[in-house]
């Protein structure tokens, strides 16, 4: 990982987190509705750098890369392509960052191979080494 990448990460967590909990209270509301177009714009906006920092290794699916508007996704679906973005995006935090023993329960992230001074929260999945 490097600077850049933490700052790109940080950036999308935080927008697909908001994206995840609108769509998701449409979805509790009218699941089988249509999302509309302008809120799709947004949605594969975010989606298409999403799949750029996470490359091949980490994207949710290899068939999957953004909703087509010819076919308009419902709330449901992409409530639910956005909770195994955030996922794997979990999965990118754990592979990336480390507890300092100096500083007990506080994570920090690898950069280019070196434990940074730029702090993270805990990630949700823990990889054992």
């Amino acid at each position: 990982m490097t600077i850049q990448g933490v700052d790109t990460f940080e950036k999308l967590q935080a927008q697909l987190q908001g994206l995840h909990n609108e769509i998701s209270v449409l979805s509790k509301k009218s699941q089988n509705d249509a999302l509309n177009k302008f809120k799709l714009k947004f949605v594969n906006q975010i989606l298409d750098d999403a799949n750029k920092l996470l490359g091949d290794n980490y994207k949710p699916f290899n068939d999957f890369d953004i909703f087509e508007d010819e076919d308009m996704p419902t709330n449901s679906d992409v409530a639910m392509m956005l909770t195994q973005y955030l996922n794997c995006f979990e999965k990118l935090r754990s592979d990336n960052v480390k507890k300092q023993d100096t500083y007990p329960g506080h994570w920090f992230w690898v950069i280019d191979g070196e434990l940074s001074d730029i702090r993270t929260v805990m990630p949700k999945i823990i990889k054992e080494k």
